[in-house]
């Protein structure tokens, strides 16, 4: 029994998956301390409220949608963060490897049999004819 469990843990994917949760936790903890105490202080420049203190009551009940607003800026402002800082330069970076990815021809078609010879050949190895320099 426990060594069906050793190898079911030790498996690649088990392992990898385990990595990247860890990772993934640490990353989300950067994420929120860059939105918590990096970005949403900045929004105090442009005038807005501490939102944490605003709230009704409703007979004995104190709803605390300030909290709720928080959340939902921390939300948007992560979402943002992800995007801009993690999301668009991977994808430009993706771009730029696809761009520069062209690869040169190896080959050409011989203008006489029309079989495939290497692009350096002067002559055709099939029917043996003389090829244009390119």
């Amino acid at each position: 029994m426990f060594s069906g469990f050793r190898e079911f843990i030790m498996r690649g994917n088990v392992v990898d998956l385990a990595v990247a949760v860890v990772i993934g936790t640490a990353f989300g903890a950067v994420i929120t301390s860059f939105v918590t105490d990096i970005l949403t202080p900045l929004l105090g420049v442009f005038g807005l409220p501490n939102f944490a203190e605003l709230s009704f009551s409703v007979g004995r009940a104190t709803v605390n949608y300030g909290l709720f607003l928080n959340a939902l800026l921390a939300f948007l402002l992560i979402a943002a963060a992800i995007y801009f800082f993690v999301i668009a330069p991977l994808n430009a970076l993706e771009e730029r490897r696809q761009r520069g990815g062209e690869e040169t021809p190896t080959t050409k078609t011989c203008t006489e049999c029309a079989s495939e010879i290497p692009f350096v050949a002067r002559r055709c190895p099939m029917c043996t004819q003389p090829q244009p320099t390119s």
